[in-house]
């Protein structure tokens, strides 16, 4: 792999702690959310993949889109990344990604899709790994 870039985040005190980037601009408290007994009030590592998962999905699906030169509109995307128990007593993650392709009909929405499922890096890095459901709205 050719690197092109490399974040740095330190995490101390893990999900009752902080996290701070080399560079300084993300600082932030991380809390254990109330529905995993903490006392929530800040963000979360689920929120943070969520949001990372979101953003780097919409990014794909639109470079998918200028690639293959089919205008859209608009495009979105909303990750729900769930924490839960596995049989063998691990902890496992499933992620659903809501993804909104306006001015397109539906075929194309799902051939857009389908290719930025197969671009997008966190795509990759979790195939096989966890269940990512791909639900176009």
């Amino acid at each position: 792999m050719q690197n092109l870039y490399t974040a740095t985040v330190t995490a101390v005190g893990g999900r009752d702690g902080q996290l701070k980037s080399e560079d300084g601009i993300l600082e932030l408290a991380i809390r254990a959310p109330k529905e995993l007994g903490g006392p929530g009030g800040a963000t979360n590592p689920e929120q943070l993949f969520a949001g990372g998962y979101a953003a780097c999905f919409e990014s794909a699906l639109n470079v998918v889109a200028r690639m293959k030169k089919i205008k859209v509109e608009k495009t979105q995307v909303t990750a729900h990344v769930t924490l839960g128990k596995e049989e063998d007593g691990g902890y496992g993650l499933e992620a659903k990604l809501d993804i909104s392709v306006v001015g397109v009909d539906a075929d194309v929405a799902k051939e857009l899709v389908e290719a930025a499922h197969q671009v997008c890096p966190y795509s990759r890095a979790t195939r096989g790994n966890m269940k990512v459901e791909l639900n176009i709205v």
